[in-house]
């Protein structure tokens, strides 16, 4: 990357890039993490000959963030899948249940951007339709970061909701679902068959916030492709060429996500499956009355606190999925 002519070729230095920053996100963590245990190791000794106590709890405290470290570096390793390490597509649709549902969508939203930005990730709000009275009908986000879709898969499926609805005057129990896809943002270097003439690309005017422009321009695009029915729409900019970019984006992701999810179900075919996680099986479910509990249907893990968990603490759940299927 140092050499004067390393920008001649664009492609090749953006590809270098990225596994550069691929393996830096492996060895900075290590290298830091190996010298604050040199650094504790090294002074511990003397703090407890000299009878410091408070500095001994310090270093006992940094030795158990040391230990958090090394478990997410664990948990990452098992994420070596092509595009594990990648940036991704998230999408949320409400299902049966009409305004009820619309609003478990909602909230599902807020708890992965929350998760999100407690990961540092970066949330690019790409495309929504919101709900006829309260919520929205669907919803679709880009996550950047490192890992990004690594984590962000085992979020998908059916997650179901439990509660007395704030909609209904008769203070009833409602069971409602909502559905979560996920899709790894694809680069150049990965070959995606995208012909012309198989895609159908519709403009119509964006909804909701924007602006006078926004409202009266054809700038939303929806994208489908014909060979397979997948449909992708985007309305985040304002101008319609940038929106397409977008959509182009998606479809390649989605695209990508079923050749490989097909592949997989060969394999599973051939080999036996031990357990049904795919898309359109439920995975989760969040019961808010009569009581209080988080449940993963593939792990068996739960939580009793669901106030955390929709305030984007999910990654002990994801880190469950990891461990048993990564």
């Amino acid at each position: 990357m140092g050499e004067a002519a390393f920008w001649d070729d664009s492609q090749a230095a953006t590809k270098i890039i990225s596994e550069s920053n691929d393996l830096k996100a492996w060895t900075l963590p290590y290298n830091q993490v190996k010298e604050r245990f040199s650094n504790v190791q090294s002074l511990l000794p003397e703090a407890e000959e000299s009878g410091d106590q408070a500095f001994v709890e310090e270093l006992l405290n940094e030795l158990s963030d040391i230990e958090k470290i090394i478990s997410e570096l664990e948990i990452r390793k098992m994420l070596s899948g092509e595009m594990d390490s990648k940036s991704c597509f998230l999408s949320i649709n409400a299902g049966a249940g009409g305004t009820e549902a619309c609003d478990w969508a909602l909230m599902l939203s807020r708890m992965y951007q929350r998760w999100a930005s407690k990961r540092g990730w970066d949330v690019e709000m790409l495309d929504t339709v919101e709900g006829d009275v309260a919520g929205i009908k669907s919803i679709t986000f880009k996550i950047a970061g490192p890992f990004a879709y690594g984590y962000c898969k085992a979020e998908k499926g059916v997650h179901r909701l439990v509660r007395i609805s704030p909609f209904d005057s008769n203070a009833k129990s409602h069971t409602s679902f909502a559905s979560v896809d996920v899709s790894p943002e694809v680069g150049d270097d990965v070959e995606i068959d995208l012909r012309n003439e198989d895609i159908r690309v519709d403009t119509y005017r964006a909804s909701g916030a924007g602006g006078q422009h926004v409202n009266k321009t054809d700038s939303a695009v929806r994208m489908t492709h014909i060979p397979t029915g997948i449909i992708v729409s985007c309305q985040r900019e304002r101008s319609q060429i940038q929106n397409r970019e977008s959509c182009l984006k998606m479809l390649r992701a989605k695209i990508y996500e079923q050749e490989m999810a097909e592949r997989k179900a060969k394999i599973d075919k051939m080999g036996g499956e031990k357990k049904d996680i795919g898309w359109g099986h439920q995975i989760r479910s969040y019961v808010f009355q009569p009581y209080t509990l988080v449940k993963d249907n593939r792990t068996d893990y739960e939580v009793g606190n669901i106030a955390a968990v929709m305030d984007g603490e999910i990654d002990d759940f994801v880190l469950a999925y990891l461990k048993e299927f990564g």
